[in-house]
């Protein structure tokens, strides 16, 4: 699975990547394993790697981190941040839909007019502004040069922008491989339906016709109502997927788990691996390592698995149906894991959601169970490995370093 990059602190200064690009080059040499995977994740030449070279450049590190914050290149990253105070005002006056203020901010500096405004993710102006769905300045980033329409178009697609999608598209954007991959990614039904409409091709950039469907089931994202009406687009273009109980889960069809329930009266006690929960059949990776998740998922049970997927009406079917409130996960050989459905409730991504946490409470979650848990963290300034040992679900939360993905008020409940 792709990682989301980070973005640019605010006021930016080069000596901060510089640090960052030398102390990852000490680190690999060290071979310490959050660096090797932090290079094996972003560099084009040695991703997935089995082995990294010992002999790696200090410009390899600098590609390293310039990825990291979303940059295609070392020199697009240094270029940006030399010109932050502009790129700065051009953001907010997009953000504020300020036409004649963006205007005048690329005359005055055109070079901004193909440096990305905020992330490489988000893309220069008028991809940034496709992202927010500002059709008047991506008409004039277009007038004033702009060459990003593909960019700007799967920005637009993927954020379900469809007005300035079809414009782009009107204009030039094309219909290429892998088109689908970004509304799969933020589970944006409108957006696949409207590639549907224009007969797009359901296939990463490499043809590959599974690639969307892993994406669906593998993001980080959590849109149950646009998850399960994609995959009921799929469907209609003749995709099949094995009859599973979590294949039921992810189309979010409680009738069909209620049917394996009864094929197997255990099915609540079941602790799913990686693997079962994204099936080889439907694209996912086959190294048991598939998904993007917060709290670990890997050896969870379906009550688990409906707060980590915020899946609402599963998790009420499942605590109906008797399914214990305090069924701890597998523990992994290093003792990691273990770990109740509390404790995905408090951590358990950017959204905040008092109802799950207090419905486990009401069933009798114990709030002093401890576990120890490890979780590869990507999306901070240096990605590395999060361990927790024997913490309750609130330690866990207070301790977890990327705060955003904290249930803050679930943890008030835990106090």
């Amino acid at each position: 699975m792709p990682t989301v990059s980070r973005r640019l602190p605010e006021r930016p200064h080069l000596e901060i990547p510089k640090r960052e690009a030398r102390e990852l080059l000490a680190a690999c040499r060290r071979s310490e394993q959050d660096a090797l995977e932090r290079v094996r994740r972003r560099h084009p030449k040695l991703k997935n790697a089995a082995a990294i070279p010992l002999n790696l450049k200090l410009s390899d590190a600098q590609l390293v981190v310039a990825r990291e914050y979303g940059f295609s290149s070392w020199a697009m990253l240094k270029q940006r941040i030399g010109a932050d105070s502009a790129a700065t005002a051009l953001r907010d006056a997009i953000r504020a839909d300020d036409r004649a203020a963006v205007i005048a901010i690329l005359r005055a500096q055109p070079e901004l007019l193909h440096l990305p405004v905020l992330s490489g993710n988000w893309g220069p102006p008028m991809s940034h502004a496709a992202n927010l769905g500002r059709m008047e300045i991506v008409r004039a980033c277009a007038e004033l040069g702009a060459r990003d329409y593909q960019h700007a178009f799967d920005r637009a697609v993927l954020q379900g922008q469809l007005e300035c999608a079809r414009w782009l598209h009107e204009h030039g954007a094309k219909l290429e491989p892998g088109i689908i991959m970004g509304a799969c990614e933020t589970l944006s039904a409108e957006g696949i339906r409207f590639l549907a409409e224009l007969d797009a091709p359901f296939t990463d950039a490499q043809g590959n016709r599974l690639a969307p469907l892993a994406m669906v089931l593998e993001t980080y994202s959590r849109h149950p109502a646009g998850k399960h009406a994609i995959l009921e687009l799929f469907a209609g273009r003749g995709y099949a997927w094995p009859e599973t109980p979590m294949v039921a889960f992810h189309r979010g069809d409680v009738a069909e788990l209620e049917q394996h329930l009864r094929r197997d009266p255990k099915l609540l006690e079941h602790r799913f691996t990686l693997r079962e929960m994204f099936p080889a059949e439907c694209g996912c990776a086959t190294d048991g390592k598939g998904g993007m998740h917060w709290t670990p998922i890997d050896g969870a049970t379906l009550l688990h698995l409906a707060i980590d997927f915020r899946e609402r009406e599963i998790f009420d079917w499942v605590l109906g149906r008797g399914a214990d409130v305090n069924a701890r996960a597998t523990v992994d050989g290093e003792g990691f894991g273990g770990h109740t459905p509390l404790f995905n409730a408090v951590v358990c991504g950017p959204w905040s959601d008092l109802g799950m946490t207090a419905s486990l409470l009401e069933h009798g979650a114990a709030k002093d169970t401890r576990a120890s848990l490890r979780k590869f963290l990507d999306w901070i300034a240096t990605p590395h490995w999060h361990e927790a040992r024997d913490v309750t679900a609130a330690e866990w939360g207070r301790g977890f370093p990327e705060k955003k993905w904290v249930n803050a008020e679930a943890l008030q409940l835990l106090d």
